[in-house]
């Protein structure tokens, strides 16, 4: 298990894909390899499934699977890639770790069904789940254990699972400043997204972080990520601030259909694919979309 190449390749920005779909409800397989294509030669070193970025609540899971072969095939090995599972049973899951390492997937991120777990029942699962590709947590999975449980579950993983390679974090503070103390010297980990999040993991072990700008404003990642590289943490900061702060803001505070609506209509305004969801989740109207862009233009943002 090659762990340099997973570290080289998921320091920075990482792109967590936007599944597009037409207005048809049909899956956008042209947008979405042209979403990976810019996503690789903006410079993100991995591309990546999640449950939630990439809308799995409203897709079967015979379309999962296909996304994940398209996915690998799109990919090429120009970029990391991980695959994701869905919150499914251990023995699907496991199953479907084997199917996305035949497609060509580098690694897997899993997290169990949320209705209650126990530390021992995490550690099989991820036991079990890692032994055909390697796994990264979704940390969200480890809350119902709580904070002292999510981090016996890490300390007990790196003992004891060497499948396991690392977590995408998005439990909460508490949870990834010990998890990164303890953890970074053996595993790869990443921010579930946002720069500020990046930083606030930083000074405890953090290699990158999943960035929406990549995926149509890439100079934005890029400039936090040189400032990062250089140590000039306040013109990190600084990137946050112009940029990060207001982006956000008005995405989840100004559109009824929400953010996430918003996310797939700034792709749509980038030319790179459609702002459709699948029924039912809204999406934003013409007159809405008008509204984004002129806020994009006055950002410097598009």
């Amino acid at each position: 298990m090659d762990m340099d190449r997973f570290r080289h390749h998921l320091a920075g920005p990482v792109a967590s894909i936007n599944t597009p779909f037409l207005e048809n409800d049909a899956i956008d397989f042209d947008g979405l390899r042209r979403f990976v294509d810019f996503c690789i030669e903006a410079g993100a070193g991995t591309v990546l499934f999640t449950p939630g970025d990439s809308l799995y609540s409203v897709l079967t899971e015979a379309e999962i699977a296909e996304l994940t072969a398209f996915t690998a095939g799109v990919v090429n090995r120009r970029a990391l890639f991980i695959a994701s599972a869905g919150f499914w049973s251990t023995p699907q899951t496991a199953a479907f770790a084997e199917y996305a390492r035949d497609r060509g997937a580098d690694a897997v991120i899993v997290a169990p069904p949320d209705r209650g777990m126990t530390v021992d029942g995490l550690v099989a699962y991820y036991d079990a789940v890692s032994r055909a590709l390697p796994a990264f947590i979704l940390s969200a999975g480890l809350v119902s254990v709580g904070v002292r449980g999510a981090l016996e579950t890490v300390e007990r993983l790196l003992d004891e699972v060497p499948g396991v390679v690392g977590f995408k974090e998005d439990f909460g503070p508490d949870f990834a400043r010990g998890a990164c103390a303890r953890a970074h010297d053996r595993w790869v980990i990443f921010a579930g997204g946002q720069k500020q999040t990046h930083m606030d993991m930083l000074p405890y072990g953090c290699d990158g972080y999943m960035s929406t700008f990549i995926k149509f404003k890439p100079d934005v990642a890029r400039t936090y990520w040189a400032a990062i590289e250089r140590g000039a943490l306040d013109g990190a900061a600084d990137v946050i601030a112009r940029y990060d702060m207001p982006f956000f803001d008005y995405l989840y505070n100004t559109f009824p259909a929400g953010g996430d609506a918003a996310q797939h209509a700034v792709l749509e305004l980038a030319g790179i694919c459609g702002r459709w969801r699948r029924n039912p989740l809204p999406d934003l109207s013409d007159a809405e979309m008008e509204r984004l862009k002129g806020f994009l233009a006055d950002g410097d943002m598009l």
